[in-house]
């Protein structure tokens, strides 16, 4: 679909998600210590995330102002803490009994976080939670039969396009992978970037990698070597051609899309939570179409989960903070003005504010013709992590050269059959 928007042209919503998923503070404070130092008093709730953006910060601090406004003397403290470094900062933390109230993390981890015994069991809480009917079970994340976290939203990628450059160049959005390497080249031609997108040698890298290595045939339910190597193949001629920078090999899913919103390149392979970013900063007409990957292809349908910090100092508080920001239907729609996430609440997705974005619409194609569960329904919750480091690190050796496409596809099918055994 070919949706055009200039700079701050439009006002963000997002769509219903009836089954989605199974996956991307006050100033975001940055401790020394990752904040490991939590809450010492009930006035105070340590909430721990990795955002970095803008828009996702505003989202945190937001959420602070509105849980403080209903609670005198309480001052929510957010906590940055890098992306790569959350999950270790966070077992550490809660094997010295330590750690924060709250803790807003990729809900691909929920299942490496819980049987580290870093976060809380919700069971309890959730089963008297008069809302808990307004959400899908499959933004729930149960390990062992307990539920260990929530998700208020679901994101996912799609391809985001400059559509001054496509002008130029002179042709349409892409819809299949023939079409976007051809615009690509064409690019090029022009002096401009093709594509930008994540190399990272972990679970953002997989997380990139998975649409692209499905497109090729890839299913971890049937994994065959010949279609990994694609896959890798096919992405390392997009460096090979100069239409991909062998930097993304360094870069998370900020730094591409600031690349893109700087003007230089046709295409973006990142997603719906860019909308406030893009509006800020892109100074040219531009717009998404879903991620061309054909009939095999398919795109994670993730976002963050929020759970409670396994010693929490002030679990009662942190519940209330969670039921009063990620799952309550106000709160849902902050995070769909700020960020443009998809709420997963059944009330939320049908408000106005969230039914009149057309910028939207490819994410929900994309999410209804291509969505796949995060992480994969055939990946054992145990072997989750090393999956995505495993994946992650030949995605990223591929990308930068260091590893041939069939030496990554290699090293990944080696490692498969222990990570896949129930």
């Amino acid at each position: 679909m070919n949706i055009k928007h200039r700079k701050g042209a439009f006002a963000l919503t997002a769509l219903a998600v009836t089954g989605a998923l199974a996956l991307t503070g006050c100033s975001s404070t940055d401790d020394s210590d990752g904040g490991a130092s939590s809450s010492g008093g009930a006035s105070e709730l340590t909430v721990w995330h990795y955002f970095s953006a803008d828009n996702q910060v505003k989202l945190m601090d937001d959420y602070a102002e509105k849980f403080e406004a209903t609670h005198e003397g309480v001052d929510v403290k957010n906590v940055f803490v890098p992306y790569d470094q959350l999950n270790s900062k966070l077992i550490a933390a809660a094997g010295a009994k330590n750690g924060p109230d709250v803790v807003v993390f990729n809900g691909a981890d929920a299942s490496t976080l819980a049987l580290a015994g870093a976060l809380a069991p919700l069971d309890e809480q959730w089963g008297s939670f008069a809302d808990a009917d307004q959400f899908p079970d499959s933004v729930i994340h149960t390990v062992d039969d307990s539920i260990y976290a929530v998700q208020g939203y679901v994101n996912l990628l799609g391809l985001w396009y400059n559509a001054d450059i496509l002008a130029e160049i002179g042709v349409e959005p892409p819809t299949t992978i023939d079409e976007l390497e051809t615009a690509m080249a064409a690019a090029k031609d022009a002096g401009k970037g093709g594509i930008t997108l994540s190399g990272l040698p972990q679970s953002q890298g997989e997380w990139q990698a998975y649409p692209w290595l499905t497109s090729q045939g890839f299913d971890y339910s049937d994994p065959q070597a010949a279609d990994l190597e694609a896959g890798f193949a096919m992405v390392r001629g997009w460096v090979d051609n100069g239409w991909l920078s062998q930097e993304s090999v360094t870069w998370d899913q900020t730094v591409p899309f600031q690349q893109f919103t700087g003007g230089n390149y046709a295409f973006a392979a990142n997603g719906n939570w860019q909308m406030g970013t893009a509006a800020a900063d892109a100074g040219f007409e531009y717009g998404v179409v879903p991620l061309p990957v054909g009939d095999s292809g398919k795109v994670y349908l993730g976002g963050e989960g929020e759970g409670i910090g396994a010693h929490a100092k002030n679990p009662e508080l942190a519940w209330e903070y969670l039921q009063e920001t990620y799952l309550d239907s106000e709160g849902q729609l902050l995070a769909v003005s700020n960020v443009g996430s998809l709420p997963a609440r059944a009330d939320a997705s049908a408000d106005e504010a969230v039914t009149g974005n057309p910028l939207l619409k490819p994410f929900a194609d994309s999410l209804a013709s291509s969505g796949a569960n995060y992480p994969d329904n055939v990946v054992p919750a145990p072997s989750v992590a090393d999956l995505q480091i495993t994946v992650g690190q030949a995605w990223s050796a591929a990308i930068g050269g260091q590893q041939a496409p069939a030496k990554a596809a290699e090293s990944v099918m080696t490692a498969l059959p222990s990570l896949l055994k129930k």
